[in-house]
């Protein structure tokens, strides 16, 4: 019934474009193209103020075929059905370790995928549908089209049947995100899936490979594994590029641990599909440069993210974009070349590509554009979250980027590896649990970064994300004291430096 109503809302809104009179100049005060997280908050906060607001959303089909509903990356292909499936992992350990926890559980247990995913994504449908009303609450138009630049105050929409219509907009912003990447030269890329797809999958993948070392890449091979799939990772040269290396690398080694194949230093050279259905993929060791092969049910390509910038005509705007990266370039305000055209979010460039700064430029940008406001987003010290099995947190600067900005001598790094009370008698491996906070070598020793590696990681960061945007100094954090016993207090107790070489290993309370 639900499914009916939103097929019924969205024909209705196709048809009625267009029939609505014009307000002042314009159709629109604000047109916005992109229905995902920045999108959508920023066309609902303009809304409040009373203004006329349409977004156009459009799902180019993945090239295998998916498809999905409003939202955008985060809500039907990212973060929300990536949390969920990372969760349903997790609860299968969980079992295990009940048994040492007296539960009388018969091992091995088994997962069903197609229950799992059913279950994701139909909990994902209820968040389309929920956004829907949300505009439709707040009167702002939602246009099913594909809208493309006719010029710098016109946007021509197009839908799936192939009408076409013209809108004008007094302001448009920009934020249609960005979709993965694919590989232009190996033959027998199109064989296999990305995340776009594997999130839709109706049963399960199987043995997989995953090729890349992205968080995108190290989240699914996790939670691949841990719901008992033959899982590997093939990483090009580092994990986690941009991130701090030493948390990356304690992150891959627990997942070897855990049972992910990682192969390192390795590149695909070709995929071939098999009588038997099976992927065989060949590959070459970059280090001993010998070619290797091994038969999968699934690949899943993890190599990247490209914004949505190539079908938009931004050229007849005249909105500038970088050639290397194909993102919009922008200014603090969010402003594009062009004075009333904005980018937001994965779009745009140096942005960190994550849902909350997302909607909160989009809010802001909203608040800047009909509310009077003059502030700026904030873009330093932004937390975030990869959900690997054991996952990683942070907020602020890695070592590398602190030591490059500051220089060595002038940088103080405490550091932890501790145990997490929970997991001592479900007996598990915990020797990358670990904790590094990183600070300014004055006397006030400001942190300048935090990273954390354990159980709810995220939820531990966020707290202190508080503390690291208001300047918080390494000596007013040890002065606060910690619930015990938690996971989250071990940051309190950071008392062992690197440059002191000492043991940092927490060996009590």
């Amino acid at each position: 019934m639900a499914a009916r109503r939103l097929w019924s809302w969205r024909k209705a809104a196709e048809l009625r474009v267009g029939a609505r009179g014009l307000t002042g100049k314009h159709d629109y005060d604000l047109l916005v193209i992109g229905g995902g997280s920045g999108g959508l908050a920023c066309s609902k906060e303009a809304a409040q103020y009373d203004k006329k607001v349409a977004v156009l959303d459009y799902v180019e089909p993945s090239p295998k075929g998916t498809r999905w509903g409003l939202g955008g990356t985060c809500v039907n292909v990212g973060c929300i059905p990536k949390k969920l499936m990372h969760h349903g992992a997790l609860l299968g350990n969980a079992i295990k370790d009940a048994k040492n926890y007296g539960w009388d559980i018969s091992l091995p247990v088994h997962h069903d995928w197609s229950v799992m995913a059913n279950a994701i994504q139909d909990h994902v449908k209820s968040l389309n549908w929920g956004h829907f009303v949300q505009l439709q609450d707040k009167k702002v138009k939602y246009l099913n089209f594909k809208g493309v630049f006719v010029d710098q105050h016109t946007i021509q929409g197009e839908s799936r049947k192939g009408e076409k219509t013209r809108l004008t907009a007094e302001n448009i912003v920009l934020a249609a995100g960005g979709r993965p990447r694919y590989p232009v030269d190996i033959p027998g890329a199109e064989l296999g899936i990305s995340s776009d797809d594997l999130f839709w999958l109706q049963e399960s993948p199987g043995k997989t490979l995953v090729i890349g070392a992205s968080y995108v890449a190290l989240e699914c091979a996790g939670f691949l594994t841990g719901i008992g799939l033959d899982t590997s990772l093939m990483v090009r040269s580092i994990p986690l590029r941009g991130f701090d290396q030493q948390m990356a690398h304690l992150v891959t080694d627990y997942m070897m641990s855990y049972g992910t194949r990682i192969f390192w230093k390795c590149t695909p050279v070709k995929i071939e599909k098999l009588n038997s259905g099976k992927l065989q993929v060949v590959w070459k060791n970059l280090e001993s440069n010998v070619e290797e092969r091994e038969s999968f049910d699934t690949v899943m390509w993890a190599i990247g993210r490209t914004p949505v910038t190539q079908d938009l005509c931004l050229d007849k705007a005249g909105v500038q974009i970088n050639p290397e990266t194909r993102k919009v370039i922008v200014g603090a305000n969010e402003e594009t070349s062009v004075s009333h055209i904005y980018a937001i979010g994965d779009i745009a460039e140096g942005r960190p590509e994550l849902t909350p700064p997302a909607i909160k430029a989009g809010k802001m940008l909203a608040h800047r554009l009909y509310g009077k406001s003059a502030q700026l987003m904030d873009y330093d010290n932004v937390a975030t979250t990869v959900f690997t099995p054991l996952e990683y947190g942070c907020v602020g600067l890695s070592e590398e980027e602190a030591v490059r900005r500051h220089g060595e001598d002038s940088v103080e790094i405490y550091h932890a590896y501790y145990k997490p009370l929970e997991l001592t008698v479900a007996q598990r491996d915990v020797t990358q649990c670990y904790v590094k906070m990183i600070c300014l070598h004055e006397d006030d020793q400001r942190i300048l970064g935090l990273h954390f590696i354990g159980p709810n990681a995220g939820e531990v960061i966020q707290g202190f994300a508080l503390g690291i945007k208001c300047n918080a100094t390494y000596s007013q954090l040890v002065s606060t004291v910690g619930i015990h016993p938690t996971c989250a207090e071990e940051v309190n107790k950071l008392n062992i430096t690197k440059r002191s070489g000492l043991d940092a290993t927490v060996t009590s309370c």
